[in-house]
């Protein structure tokens, strides 16, 4: 272990101490070999290095969790670098410095299902205090109830709640709710859905999850909300409305659609989307603008995938349209810090089977790069399906998704060394802030099937994976 005692100035804030630690779960560490103190929020780190290799600065408070702070190219047999080192809530702050494990290793998994013969996760997030959440419903279509299911840093369950009309108090005969997507605010956890075949909005405590109180809407025939962010004086919501698919809680084949409500979840307005898109099914905001995302029927009564940009009223400013000569389907959206999009879903456009399709935009929708990929371990493509969900903007400029990868045809079954095509794994890709690959990975149960339906990133750096397992899987993989 390397120490420094800084001037006197700087003791007052914060001691600055780096270590040399063996981290074989997480890559090799690399020796520190000086540092000094910049300024009272910036510590200079010198450490044993490989010219082009990459380098993790990792910064700890406490010795308990240690997060990314950086990652570096090497110069040479020294590198030194500059790091933010922000004044916390304690007067140590701790440094080590590591080699990438690329992919990462799986770092834990749980499981947890509901009251249902199975449980279905749609979405999840990392919470303020550290934890996770993920939402979704236990149960078969009709007969459903909202599942929500929240985890500590470590994985342990903190809370599991249902929901549906008879245990909110909503009126009607107890089917089709549905669980699709959470938003924290500050005093809650807002659940998007439906409850009885209507448009839901569930505020939630974050202690214990139980509803505070419920709001649906009835925007027309069989309808639900998709997804929501927070706005001035409220939240804005996206779904579908006149769904003619109704046993289908991806995608519904109705009329898009964007309410907004007031801070308890009233409907205060709301316009129909149904030029732009079949169904909204993700919602960002961008300065006083709101992105929206879904899929949209083309020409050829195929599906594309469509993006909206609208003014704070819901005033159309542009639409576009991606995609190509067979069906598109947009699941995933996010926003960087600079306000491009990122786009993921999957397609048959140009490809054998279906493939992960996944793009990036400028903050005016004007494409980037995209990319299709798939079948990453080697079968058949013919009969492989890879299928993503989610995508995360990653603080390099590119992006990460989760998908699932198998095969679903009764007549194929291929085995290459202990690998089965008819079970389905995770499937992990990373691509960098121009759209290449930096790494893929799939990641499989000991037995039964695996498949990654969204991801979201965590405060040490890594991600957490919301798992299809029959349950509510939670994969956590470290800094990536």
């Amino acid at each position: 272990m390397l120490g420094c005692r800084m001037s006197r100035k700087f003791l007052q804030s914060f001691l600055v101490i780096a270590l040399n630690i063996g981290l074989s779960s997480e890559g090799r560490s690399s020796e520190i070999t000086a540092f000094r103190v910049v300024s009272s929020g910036q510590v200079e780190i010198t450490f044993k290095s490989e010219a082009g290799a990459l380098y993790d600065i990792l910064g700890s408070e406490d010795l308990r969790l240690f997060s990314v702070l950086t990652r570096v190219s090497g110069t040479g047999e020294r590198t030194q670098v500059l790091v933010q080192a922000p004044e916390g809530r304690t007067d140590r702050r701790f440094f080590r410095v590591r080699t990438p494990q690329l992919p990462p290793a799986l770092e834990w998994f749980r499981a947890h299902g509901g009251s249902g013969p199975e449980a279905h996760g749609h979405y999840i997030i990392a919470c303020d205090d550290g934890g996770v959440l993920q939402v979704g419903e236990t149960g078969f279509l009709p007969n459903t109830r909202i599942l929500a299911i929240k985890l500590n840093p470590e994985g342990n369950l903190e809370w599991r709640q249902e929901y549906s009309n008879r245990s909110t108090g909503a009126s009607g005969h107890g089917t089709y709710n549905l669980g699709n997507s959470v938003l924290e605010v500050e005093d809650g956890y807002w659940i998007a859905g439906a409850i009885n075949r209507n448009s839901a909005a569930i505020k939630v405590n974050k202690e214990t999850g139980e509803a505070e109180f419920v709001r649906t809407h009835s925007n027309g025939g069989y309808d639900a909300y998709e997804h929501m962010v927070e706005i001035d004086g409220g939240l804005a919501a996206v779904g579908y409305t006149n769904a003619e698919d109704r046993e289908n809680t991806f995608f519904a084949e109705g009329r898009g659609y964007l309410a907004f409500l007031d801070s308890e979840g009233s409907k205060t307005g709301g316009r129909s989307l149904r030029d732009d898109l079949a169904q909204a099914y993700r919602i960002a905001k961008h300065g006083q603008a709101l992105i929206v995302s879904g899929l949209v029927w083309n020409e050829d009564d195929n599906l594309d995938f469509g993006l909206l940009k609208l003014n704070a009223d819901g005033s159309r400013v542009w639409a576009r349209l991606f995609g190509g000569t067979r069906d598109d389907h947009c699941f995933g959206m996010d926003l960087g810090s600079d306000g491009s999009i990122f786009l993921t879903g999957h397609t048959l456009s140009g490809t054998v089977n279906w493939q992960t399709y996944t793009m990036k935009l400028d903050h005016d929708g004007i494409l980037q790069w995209e990319q299709k990929r798939g079948n990453p371990r080697g079968f058949d493509p013919r009969y492989i399906h890879d299928e993503a969900w989610g995508v995360r903007a990653t603080p390099d400029g590119g992006c990460i998704l989760t998908a699932g990868t198998g095969d679903e045809y009764g007549n194929y079954s291929e085995t290459i060394g202990s690998d089965v095509s008819d079970q389905w794994e995770v499937y992990v890709i990373k691509y960098g802030p121009e759209g290449a690959l930096e790494w893929e990975a799939t990641y499989e149960a000991e037995e039964g099937d695996w498949a990654g339906e969204d991801l979201a990133l965590t405060q040490d750096g890594g991600v957490i994976i919301a798992v299809d397992s029959s349950q509510f899987g939670f994969l956590k993989l470290p800094s990536f």
